[in-house]
């Protein structure tokens, strides 16, 4: 008897995931609660366990989309072998074959296709290639098209081109050898990437964007950190970075300007009395922005460590659903990539965002003399229907007094 492992309910309002990777093959032995697969919503990575023990039978394929409640795969009843691996599905002596049967278990059942066949994971390769399976010499057992024989097919047909017309230079075979590649390859738009390119689409036209920009003075916060660096990671075992800073300045001045901080929500305007404030990361599969709760209360220590926290998750794509939503205001930080100057993209349904940018070595006037400072541009957008020009320049000018005097961070003034 066999069970069939379906999607998840993983969100309210997640109605699809996409199959990004299989942790199993198939006809592998799993245990239960064995993660078997990785499923990415528009939101998240997370991953999929085994419901009971047994051989693990693979329904869908990576990159396909699926609904929440679709068969993603079946566990049929079996035991595990001695060795610890799937059975094989050929005897030994043909083990040591270039294309061993045993890879026609991990890709199909062997009873269920006539010979001279494609199994479907191999068909679907071969629709990708534009090969015909007639072409295709199978090596599996009773001549079968295995997926390892799909995958090292090349599509030959494309080598010349009929006698009767001359050759198209989009025909060139891929072995010749020519100056200057011009090869392309096309990936799947994952769940995420689709996410953000709508909701950055959605903001560009549902909302009046503007950005403000004003300058900081970085000498200050690099000479206190200078001073207390390394007293603060004995002291707290975590580093003193500048993102805490921003973070602090950015929660007093949002206290002070608190239309910074709200958002629209049908015809009213819902404002925060707290900040929970999205710090944007790049993660491996696109930019996330996770959510440091309660920001206003926290000290820099606090936020450091929440930080780090957050980002380790996203870098390994262990970040849940509520560790991304809710946040009230977002800062991005450019600078890590060698950004000088940037207008930020609102992260709807909020209502502004700080831009932080790179540090140069520039010259300024200060007291009438003119001297070399480390300074950063930074840039607020912010959406013109709650936020009018008055508040987000003074919003933006407190964040840059309590940067140049970070004593005032401590003092509260």
């Amino acid at each position: 008897m066999s069970l069939e492992i379906k999607v998840p309910t993983v969100g309210e309002s997640i109605t699809e995931v996409t199959l990004s990777q299989w942790l199993k093959q198939d006809g592998d032995y799993v245990e239960m609660d064995e993660n078997i697969a990785e499923l990415e919503s528009d939101k998240a990575t997370f991953e999929l366990p085994a419901e009971k023990a047994g051989i693990l039978r693979i329904i869908a394929q990576e990159g396909d989309t699926l609904e929440i409640g679709a068969v993603v795969c079946t566990i049929e009843e079996g035991e595990a072998p001695a060795g610890g691996s799937a059975p094989a599905a050929a005897p030994a002596a043909e083990a040591s074959s270039t294309a061993a049967p045993a890879a026609v278990a991990k890709d199909e059942d062997p009873d269920s296709y006539a010979a001279g066949t494609a199994s479907p994971a191999a068909a679907k390769i071969l629709r990708e290639k534009g090969i015909d399976p007639s072409t295709i010499k199978g090596t599996g057992k009773d001549g079968r098209i295995t997926k390892e024989d799909a995958e090292k097919a090349q599509p030959v047909a494309k080598t010349a081109a009929p006698a009767a017309k001359p050759a198209a230079p989009a025909a060139t075979p891929a072995a010749a050898p020519v100056a200057g590649s011009r090869n392309e390859r096309r990936e799947k738009l994952s769940s995420l990437r689709k996410t953000i390119a709508k909701r950055l689409v959605a903001v560009k036209n549902e909302t009046a964007m503007l950005t403000t920009f004003n300058e900081v003075n970085m000498q200050p916060i690099m000479d206190l950190r200078a001073k207390y660096k390394d007293t603060f990671k004995e002291k707290f075992g975590i580093g003193l970075g500048f993102m805490s800073f921003f973070t602090k300045a950015v929660t007093t001045a949002l206290a002070e300007w608190p239309a910074v901080n709200a958002r629209i929500e049908e015809n009213e305007i819902v404002y925060s009395d707290f900040a929970d404030v999205s710090i944007a990361v790049s993660a491996p599969k696109g930019l996330v922005v996770p959510v440091i709760r309660n920001a206003e209360s926290m000290s820099l220590e606090q936020i450091e460590k929440a930080i780090a926290t957050l980002a380790g998750k996203a870098r390994d794509n262990k970040l849940t659903i509520d560790e991304m939503t809710g946040g009230t205001f977002t800062i991005t930080n450019g600078g890590v990539f060698g950004s000088m100057m940037s207008t930020p993209i609102i992260n709807a349904p909020q209502s502004a965002i700080l831009g932080m940018h790179n540090i140069i070595q520039r010259p300024i006037a200060e007291n009438g003399q003119v001297v070399i400072r480390p300074m950063m541009y930074i840039a607020l957008s912010y959406d013109h229907r709650i936020i009018d020009g008055r508040e987000s320049v003074s919003f933006l000018v407190r964040v840059k007094q309590l940067l140049e005097d970070p004593a005032r961070l401590l003092l509260g003034v």
